[in-house]
């Protein structure tokens, strides 16, 4: 049965179940809105499994070349339809809706040209750990099993078209630097089971609900070891041989995307997808150098107050060995996550009118994958509240995770960052499915860096240690506009980017180490979360100038929130219709707007 949030927005029904009349324009528009998302959803079989579209459980993508062009291909065709629509014709909040749209479609086909889809494989996203997928879905019927047996089943084919498309990338030298592709045999080794029970695949059928019979369980999991045996693991088995023997000989020795063919070209395509700039490698390595510069006085004022009698590279030392600092086993910092995000939840109200329904956990970072991955990330909860938001912490090596990091890092991960965001723009009135469950990286990370320091507001920063780890990872953002644009455009070495992101910031090697070859893999995306921060804090600074006395801070979120993930000059132009509006005498500036364009959370 499809979920509520694909029912009524396909219908063209708000959250009330209120009947939304919509010109002949505004109907075209919305029926290719909805035609889109079916196409992408069936495209995309794991995207639509994530927000619970069960429909193509059975199913992976095609990740074959023949399909990445017929994908391009229609692409443009919903981009010659949508020119069909007369944009004039729209109300404002449906023009926005148009834009967006055409700007997401228009980034697709540009991506497309630049061929970066033969480089989606690296050591943090790939096929070595696409058992995962598991871990997000629900297992509650016999269907379900079956799907998920239907998976395991063709993996085969999802395998032979990785290696394809890995060997396109060797023809055309799209390859990736060996430094970080020499991570990833260790990661395929976890599947190589000899115990079929013990793969990634089997966890589901480890249990079943009540409502399944004794011998479907056993049908069940005989089928789950009988695929496992003779489709998983040889399919892997090939592709770890293939990857060793052809690819990993293949990857540059040298970092950077500038040994791409067009790598500097891409660089700006990739700079401007993810910042929704048009800002120069240039100008946002300035940037970092100048943000990198004042929170070094933010840095020094706050190591005084802690008492700390010695040099900065000192004070860094001391904060990433001494051993009061850390928790002695994974056990009490998973505790102590969880004891943080409680203490975080009850201090929301202080700073936010509207808060969302959708609960959160904090769950540990799967063991198989820890190593190779940083101290933190979301995942967002299904679109049919079938799973919680989760915001899973790293548990690898208790010795590498001060405590001092913890609430700023919580804060980003968890709420009022990832998850209040996403969960509050899942909750949001009429809206289009790919603007309900998109997402503009810009303004999703520069809200989650926003978010860190939103604890001084709530006063959650309670000693200078926690301060200075809410410092340190502001520099870390702040450092990345450096590394990633002087290795990707300036020729840094690996090593260069380390030892600037050591000199600067005080997190643990380790974490600064996966964090650069997560730069060298994913150029850009990094860029992200300070552009987009900075961008916040300035039409914050912004409002609290003109308004005054009528600022109001909680009100503010609400503007900032309530359109959703846009791009920033979206966001930008919806802060200042709001101040405008506060401007105005009191009769107007209480009046709402949509959540197109402005300000008002429609609930």
């Amino acid at each position: 049965m499809r979920s509520w949030p694909f029912v009524l927005l396909l219908f063209g029904l708000c959250a009330s179940g209120r009947a939304i009349p919509r010109t002949e324009a505004s109907k075209a528009l919305h029926d290719l809105f909805a035609a889109a998302w079916e196409q992408e959803m069936q495209q995309h079989p794991e995207e639509a499994s994530l927000l619970g579209d069960r429909r193509w459980n059975d199913r992976w993508t095609d990740k074959s070349l023949e399909a990445y062009a017929r994908r391009d291909q229609e692409n443009q065709e919903v981009l010659a339809k949508l020119k069909r629509i007369d944009r004039n014709a729209l109300s404002k909040t449906d023009q926005l809706n148009y834009d967006l749209f055409q700007k997401r479609y228009l980034d697709r086909v540009e991506q497309y040209k630049s061929h970066w889809f033969l480089m989606s494989f690296n050591q943090r996203e790939g096929p070595q750990s696409i058992d995962d997928l598991g871990s997000s879905l629900r297992f509650e019927t016999v269907k379900d099993y079956e799907d998920w047996l239907a998976r395991m089943r063709e993996l085969p084919t999802r395998l032979d078209q990785e290696i394809a498309l890995l060997r396109q990338g060797m023809r055309e030298h799209m390859v990736h630097p060996k430094i970080i592709m020499e991570r990833i045999p260790a990661q395929i080794d976890k599947q190589l089971v000899s115990d079929p029970t013990q793969s990634g695949f089997y966890k589901p059928f480890t249990s079943f609900p009540k409502g399944i019979g004794a011998s479907d369980q056993q049908r069940l999991q005989q089928e789950a070891r009988q695929a496992i045996e003779q489709q998983v693991v040889p399919a892997f088995t090939r592709f770890r041989q293939f990857f060793v023997g052809e690819y990993l000989p293949a990857c540059y020795d040298k970092v950077g995307i500038w040994q791409l063919p067009q790598g500097e070209q891409l660089y700006a395509v990739l700079i401007r997808h993810h910042t929704t700039t048009n800002m120069t490698p240039e100008e946002v390595h300035q940037t970092g150098l100048k943000e990198v510069a004042r929170i070094n006085s933010e840095m020094d004022r706050v190591m005084q107050q802690t008492g700390f009698k010695g040099s900065r590279e000192e004070f860094f030392k001391f904060l990433r060995t001494d051993p009061q600092f850390f928790y002695k086993t994974p056990e009490e910092l998973f505790r102590a996550y969880k004891a943080v995000a409680k203490t975080i939840d009850p201090n929301l109200v202080k700073v936010f009118r509207t808060l969302p329904r959708e609960p959160y956990g904090v769950e540990e970072i799967p063991a198989a994958f820890a190593p190779d991955t940083t101290a933190a990330y979301y995942r967002p909860g299904a679109a049919d509240g079938s799973r919680a938001g989760t915001y899973f912490v790293n548990l690898y090596k208790p010795d590498a995770r001060p405590k001092w990091e913890m609430m700023a890092l919580s804060l980003h991960e968890s709420v009022p960052g990832h998850h209040l965001q996403i969960a509050r723009a899942h909750e949001l009135g009429e809206m289009p499915n790919f603007r309900r469950y998109g997402e503009y990286s810009a303004y999703v990370e520069g809200w989650g860096l926003y978010a860190e320091s939103l604890g001084d507001d709530m006063g959650l920063y309670s000693d200078p240690y926690s301060k200075f780890g809410q410092l340190s990872y502001e520099m870390w953002r702040a450092v990345r506009l450096v590394v990633d644009t002087g290795i990707h455009v300036k020729h840094w070495t690996r090593e260069q980017a380390i030892r600037y992101f050591m000199e600067n910031c005080p997190k643990h090697e380790l974490d600064i180490t996966n964090e650069i070859d997560r730069y060298i893999a994913w150029p850009g995306q990094a860029l992200a979360y300070k552009i987009g921060e900075l961008k916040i804090k300035a039409l914050r600074a912004q409002a609290q100038e003109k308004l005054g006395a009528k600022f109001d801070l909680k009100e503010f979120h609400d503007v900032l929130l309530g359109s959703g993930s846009v791009p920033l000059d979206i966001l930008e132009r919806n802060v200042d219709e709001w101040i405008a509006s506060k401007a105005r005498p009191a009769t107007n500036s209480a009046r709402g707007a949509s959540n197109g364009s402005s300000s008002a959370l429609k609930k």
